[in-house]
């Protein structure tokens, strides 16, 4: 006998993301223990939960929670910063003159108040799960635990990991590779189902065979997969063939870094080798579209790795925290490219709605990124009043014409109901954006 729902999410039209059912037009989310214990027509629902608290969605757009699945928290003091060089003119440049000085320049306050405002960005924008990719390598110990304090006080779904880089030298390289095992440690004893470890690594140029060794030994003793930059600019891979005599992909995959649980950050310069090996190794390829743009480094051929079984996700690598937007660009970036408009429109929803939901349920343990009974009830409530007619058959184009992350209203995490018109519940936003904008400026002076 089914139990009765703590609260039903219903009176709107309901995508699922779950293939055999995929849109209701009138559809309601019945949820129990930060469950969802069913999914039906509103009415139907409101018969069978009558004590149940009912949120009524008037018409909005019910769907699941958006998954981003490659991020960089730390960015967020970057906003508005003026650079103390000459503007970079290639990748390598704008590293070494904003990245990597800005990561020194942090510190734990920094670490945290920078986590705060991307979640508050993340979650305004409809994102209930994200998967962090961390470095400050002048505050590396504990600074995971920073960024996991204010994924609890944001009520978001975290998986987070530390950057090991030999680029600082031994000393701060081992400290990357002691908090990614602290931190791994602190997700196996807590019990948080919303939070969740890999092992981070930044990349190829900036990492020795005796590193990746030390990095490797830790990440199995816990199992944990990795979440490391691949292939991301040309430099990096003429690097790899220079220092190495192999390509980048080949470099992980005899090193054992890939594998199912791991994530390969845009991975733009691989070749059919490496595509196979990619596709061989289980290993989930995350394709961050306007970054690469903003970085010129090229288009990831993600169109053809989709087409070979790769897996192929999509983030943002920082660059935004609205994963509608992501999706959007990942569309125009390989139409642009190809020089064809008849392809990529299948593979970025592909990408964000199906493909991240199977990334963030393999790591968490149970269903994310879908509304079906037995997953987590991460939910969001768009505004949204189509001016066509909406159905199963094409509710993704009525997503990629007319959804914005600044159309998200209503955000529920677990069950539990983060932002509600707009409105946090739980955090007080605008303490939280003036303490950034202090912490800033004095970073900025240390930059």
């Amino acid at each position: 006998m089914e139990m009765s729902a703590h609260s039903l999410v219903g009176n709107g039209r309901l995508i699922t993301h779950d293939d055999r059912q995929p849109f209701l037009d009138n559809g309601c989310v019945a949820i129990r223990d930060g469950l969802i214990a069913a999914v039906g027509p509103t009415a139907q629902l409101q018969a069978a939960h009558p004590g149940a608290k009912f949120i009524d969605a008037h018409g909005r757009v019910i769907m699941p929670g958006l998954i981003n699945t490659h991020t960089h928290l730390y960015s967020a003091f970057a906003r508005g910063m003026a650079l103390k060089d000459d503007a970079p003119g290639n990748f390598s440049e704008i590293l070494e003159r904003l990245w990597w000085r800005l990561d020194k320049a942090l510190t734990l306050d920094d670490v945290y108040w920078s986590a705060m405002v991307g979640m508050i960005a993340s979650i305004r924008n409809g994102v209930t799960t994200i998967f962090d990719h961390h470095a400050s390598p002048g505050a590396v110990p504990g600074s995971l635990f920073r960024i996991a304090k204010a994924a609890r006080q944001a009520g978001l779904r975290s998986c987070l990991c530390y950057e090991v880089s030999d680029r600082d030298g031994a000393e701060i390289a081992h400290q990357g590779i002691e908090e990614n095992r602290t931190f791994l440690q602190h997700c196996k004893d807590s019990g948080d189902d919303r939070l969740r470890g890999l092992f981070g690594m930044h990349a190829s140029f900036t990492l020795s065979d005796e590193t990746l060794a030390q990095c490797g030994q830790v990440a199995a003793d816990f199992g944990a997969g990795f979440h490391v930059h691949t292939a991301e600019a040309a430099s990096d891979a003429e690097s790899c063939r220079r220092e190495h005599g192999m390509r980048i992909v080949e470099r992980w995959s005899c090193r054992g870094i890939f594998g199912s649980r791991t994530l390969a950050a845009h991975c733009v310069h691989v070749d059919d080798h490496e595509i196979e090996l990619l596709r061989a190794t289980r290993t989930n390829v995350i394709h961050n579209p306007q970054s690469n743009m903003g970085n010129a480094v090229g288009c990831a051929p993600v169109l053809e790795m989709l087409r070979r079984g790769v897996r192929v996700g999509l983030g943002t690598d920082g660059y935004t925290p609205d994963m509608f937007e992501s999706m959007k660009a990942a569309n125009l970036l390989q139409k642009h490219h190809a020089g064809d408009p008849r392809v990529a429109w299948a593979e970025p929803p592909q990408m964000l709605f199906q493909e991240n939901a199977r990334i963030a349920t393999d790591c968490f343990g149970r269903p994310v990124g879908k509304l079906i009974p037995g997953a987590y009830a991460d939910i969001i409530l768009v505004n949204y009043d189509p001016p066509t007619p909406m159905s199963a058959a094409n509710f993704n184009g009525h997503i990629h014409f007319g959804f914005t992350g600044g159309a998200v209203e209503t955000v529920l995490v677990g069950g539990q109901m983060v932002m509600d018109s707009r409105q946090f519940l739980a955090i007080d936003e605008q303490e939280v954006m003036a303490k950034s904008r202090a912490a800033a400026a004095e970073m900025w002076k240390r930059f």
